[in-house]
């Protein structure tokens, strides 16, 4: 997708929900969870700022939790330009987000979302195949070091990154532990924003300041 192509007809995106969650639970083995609930947590590249309208859970066994995420993502906007945007961290943090009480193991995360950045709104679909939903369950024995403690620590977070373009990129994410990268998903335009691709107003100063001096880094995510 080129940043900034409009698709060309209307999205409806519950359909196309229906249909990936008909074909994906096919052969499901649903799972007991070792833990109450797991993580949902967004972040963006640094001055990159977004603002998430839904991210919709389906789950091994069908259920489907309606906004399970919704508002900022985590982001950092380093005065004097000392951020860099450019690329994604090897180990993220967990991002800002919930947990998705009731879900069993992810099976599809629907993600729409506005980019302050370029001034369009975008979707994605992300998948987990059945190799990162076992990974979820399995413990690890870890030391903490904030905590000066060993615990069996588990990959009970999903963290997904948003950056213009609709590039998403999502890992499996646990206390004191290594992620694991899910992958890396291409989404879509659904709608071009009110400010003509141009950086949106509601970006903090610091944010803007850095788009106009060095443009936005497409090709690093």
């Amino acid at each position: 997708m080129t940043p900034g192509e409009p698709a060309k007809r209307p999205l409806n995106t519950s359909a196309r929900l229906m249909v990936l969650t008909i074909i994906l639970i096919s052969g499901s083995a649903c799972s007991e969870l070792p833990y109450d609930s797991w993580y949902l947590g967004f972040g963006s590249p640094n001055y990159m700022e977004a603002w998430i309208e839904t991210a919709d859970v389906v789950d091994v066994r069908g259920q489907t939790f309606y906004r399970a995420m919704s508002g900022t993502t985590s982001i950092n906007t380093p005065p004097n330009n000392l951020g860099r945007p450019h690329g994604w961290p090897s180990n993220p943090g967990w991002g800002a987000g919930k947990n998705v009480t009731g879900a069993d193991l992810p099976k599809i995360i629907y993600v729409r979302w506005k980019s302050y950045a370029d001034s369009r709104t975008y979707e994605v679909f992300i998948t987990l195949n059945d190799e990162q939903r076992q990974a979820m369950l399995k413990g690890e024995k870890a030391y903490c070091a904030w905590r000066n403690t060993w615990i069996i620590s588990y990959l009970k977070g999903v963290v997904i990154g948003l950056a213009p373009g609709g590039i998403a990129k999502a890992w499996l994410a646990g206390p004191c532990i290594e992620s694991m990268e899910i992958g890396r998903f291409t989404g879509r335009v659904v709608k071009a924003g009110p400010d003509a691709g141009q950086p949106s107003p509601r970006l903090r100063p610091e944010s803007r300041t850095y788009i106009e001096q060095y443009g936005i880094p497409y090709d690093s995510w």
